[in-house]
């Protein structure tokens, strides 16, 4: 069943736009026709799409929609890629991290310590000078020095909600429908979050995306005692750069899902990229990075590595037009 009209709506909208689009443009003042599936699509002309390889694009979209919706599988991270970097104001869009940096209910002390923690670790990780391997050691020592100063403030499970809240953390524009789409065609949603997993699922909780059966989440869970005080954190530490790991702790979803080999990935950082790697059955990979931050530092390198790169875009309109396509 349809959660709202809105993806009634704009499902409805792209298949008129599919059966009535111009399929010539103007190019050095002469008309030339639109002769792929990514030229005939208006939301790849953006100015802020950069692709290295669009005929590699080309062949991932064509082979995706031929396949269709029963062998997809989509894959997100969450922080800066479900949630927005900026917000309409200017404002950057706390992370799950940064939700406990900003919470005036955790003590001072708390707040001081971690933001200057993240303040030496942040440049590190968006550094395009260091290694894999070096990155995948300080973002280790980065979680695990966070998640130590938060055991230490003797957190309440109660004080979640309200701490999200307060942060304002919200999604990418559209975000909703590609929700609704996925879970309307029977498609897989898997978010996968170096974040804590209690603040996610608060932070889409608040934007009626949470009631989802399609939707597995795969991050850092906070482990609480019988008064509900933080203890610990539950399983193996996922950062940024070990999420190739989670095929072996996470075996049975991706055993469940092994004929879905066709998948589409959203990411913001380098290290989302491993979030297919240790899984057995993947065929067909389009990756779509989202670049917020450090830009002119990193695009040349976002499209060496993405087949897809979005700059400063807020939205979530392009994995949505690809959607359309498959669906």
């Amino acid at each position: 069943m349809l959660r709202s009209s809105s993806f009634k709506f704009v499902v409805g909208a792209g298949l008129v736009a599919l059966g009535a689009v111009t399929l010539t443009y103007v190019l050095n003042g002469r008309k030339r026709k639109r002769t792929k599936i990514i030229e005939m699509m208006d939301e790849f002309q953006k100015p802020y799409v950069h692709m290295k390889d669009p005929d590699r694009v080309e062949e991932l979209v064509t082979q995706l929609i031929k396949d269709g919706k029963s062998k997809l599988l989509v894959v997100t991270d969450f922080d800066r890629t479900l949630s927005r970097f900026m917000d309409n104001e200017g404002r950057k869009v706390p992370t799950c991290h940064g939700v406990l940096d900003i919470a005036t209910i955790l003590p001072e002390e708390y707040r001081k310590k971690a933001i200057a923690t993240r303040e030496h670790y942040y440049p590190l990780e968006m550094s395009n000078t260091l290694s894999r391997e070096e990155k995948y050691q300080l973002m280790t020592d980065w979680w695990t020095s966070a998640h130590e100063l938060l055991v230490e403030c003797n957190l309440n499970r109660g004080d979640i909600a309200e701490m999200v809240r307060d942060a304002k953390v919200i999604l990418r524009e559209h975000s909703n429908i590609m929700f609704e789409m996925l879970e309307y065609y029977g498609v897989p949603l898997l978010i996968f979050s170096a974040g804590i997993g209690d603040i996610l699922l608060e932070a889409i909780k608040l934007e009626n995306l949470h009631s989802y059966q399609n939707v597995q989440v795969i991050s850092n869970f906070m482990e609480f005692n019988d008064e509900d005080k933080l203890v610990g954190f539950k399983g193996e530490l996922i950062h940024t750069y070990n999420k190739h790991e989670a095929a072996v702790h996470h075996p049975e979803y991706f055993e469940r899902h092994k004929k879905r080999d066709n998948i589409i990935l959203l990411g913001d950082t380098l290290g989302d990229l491993s979030m297919v790697d240790g899984m057995p059955y993947t065929k067909h990979t389009l990756t779509i990075g989202f670049l917020n931050d450090h830009i002119e530092q990193n695009l040349e390198m976002y499209k060496e590595n993405f087949d897809i790169v979005l700059v400063s875009d807020e939205t979530m309109d392009l994995p949505i037009a690809v959607l359309k396509k498959i669906l």
